[in-house]
């Protein structure tokens, strides 16, 4: 019965840290931005930089 009472007080006090946890990243702002994560995979990458399609194309270049 004991081991019932300390596994109880172990569960109760990690809800709480897990809460307390969450209290503070609710207020530093953590879960503000939500939508742009999911909309940002659907923008272009920006253009690539003359030395990348330097090296891309010595690669290819390498293959044939």
């Amino acid at each position: 019965m004991e081991i019932l009472y300390l596994m109880i007080i172990c569960s109760v006090s990690l809800a709480v840290i897990f809460l307390i946890i969450f209290i503070i990243g609710a207020k530093k702002g953590q879960f503000e931005d939500d939508e742009s994560p999911a909309v940002r995979i659907l923008f272009d990458d920006e253009k690539k930089t003359e030395e990348e399609e330097e090296t891309e194309t010595l690669k290819e270049d390498r293959k044939e």
